[in-house]
């Protein structure tokens, strides 16, 4: 497994070019990174759409793949600089699903950036969509950290010492060149236990470590991405200023009753498959959950305040 950073987009230094970004109103969650404001400057608005979980081959039926035709269609007429894929392209790594897959990404016209899930075998995913797995990419002051913590013989995330090198790399480079990070991994490394799925980067896996080098760069990194539950939207700030956010399937997801039954975090009440877009602006992301069919939702906004972490 290659662990060298690869950039595929330089950045910007024309500040005219930064605030001639598109932006669209309408947010579902709004998160205020506090390390946006931390270099005192204004950052040009950036925006791009999440997408997980597609699952090309479920049960060897079409629907997936139809679901990701049409998400496809959806994402090509979206503004945004790319879009982010959160793992599990394809289900139980059916090799023949892949050209399926490739073959609606480049009708997006615009970059797909994407993690394995623990149904895709590194071996298949090096082959058909990037041979170097844990990569980074940057777009203006944003450095997009992309990294593979799932198994296939496994539900929970893993890093290794080799991978946890590399991020430290990235996120000293990321310091050094005044940016802000955002990790992306398909299995959430904040602990989950039930009523959750009981699914993440357990310390000795590598979640100590994490946290040690996230609270070191806290400053610079703003979130870890996540797929994986098939929850809709997922997540925790407990490790604030940090965001972990598990974000929906495109396939199906599932009500777990989360809030009722007095899980840590939040979770929206909103599940229909689909795919999130997200907006950086003036000091707040903000996600729009996009149903693959229907109308948007009801918003819904959470306040973050600046919080102590404890991670």
């Amino acid at each position: 497994m290659a662990l060298n950073a690869r950039h595929a987009l330089p950045a910007c230094r024309d500040r005219r070019g930064f605030l001639r970004l598109s932006a669209t109103a309408g947010a579902a969650v709004f998160l205020r990174p506090a390390a946006i404001k931390a270099a005192g400057r204004s950052l040009p608005p950036l925006e791009f759409s999440v997408v997980s979980d597609t699952h090309l081959g479920y049960r060897d039926q079409p629907a997936a793949a139809r679901n990701w035709q049409q998400a496809a269609a959806q994402l090509a007429r979206q503004p945004g600089r790319f879009v982010l894929h959160l793992g599990d392209l394809v289900d139980r790594g059916r090799e023949a699903q892949y050209p399926l897959y490739l073959a609606a990404k480049r009708r997006i016209g615009k970059p797909v950036h994407e993690v394995p899930g623990n149904h895709d075998p590194v071996e298949l995913f090096t082959r058909y969509v990037r041979p170097q797995v844990e990569t980074a990419v940057t777009y203006d002051w944003l450095r997009l950290v992309l990294m593979n913590n799932s198994r296939t013989d496994s539900h929970n995330g893993f890093l290794t010492a080799g991978q946890l090198d590399w991020l430290q790399q990235q996120l000293r480079r990321t310091r050094q060149e005044n940016r802000w990070a955002l990790l992306a991994m398909h299995v959430p490394a904040h602990k989950n236990l039930h009523p959750d799925r009981g699914w993440y980067v357990h310390p000795e896996h590598g979640q100590r470590r994490l946290y040690r080098l996230l609270a070191e760069y806290r400053d610079r990194v703003l979130a870890i991405f996540h797929g994986h539950f098939h929850n809709g939207i997922r997540g925790w700030n407990d490790h604030a200023p940090l965001h972990e956010v598990v974000f929906p399937s495109l396939l199906y997801n599932g009500d777990r009753k989360l809030m009722q039954q007095g899980a840590p975090g939040y979770n929206l009440p909103e599940f229909r498959p689909g795919w999130v877009q997200v907006r950086i602006a003036r000091g707040t992301m903000q996600l729009q959950y996009r149903p693959l069919r229907g109308e948007s939702p009801a918003s819904k906004r959470l306040p973050l305040e600046p919080l102590s972490s404890r991670g």
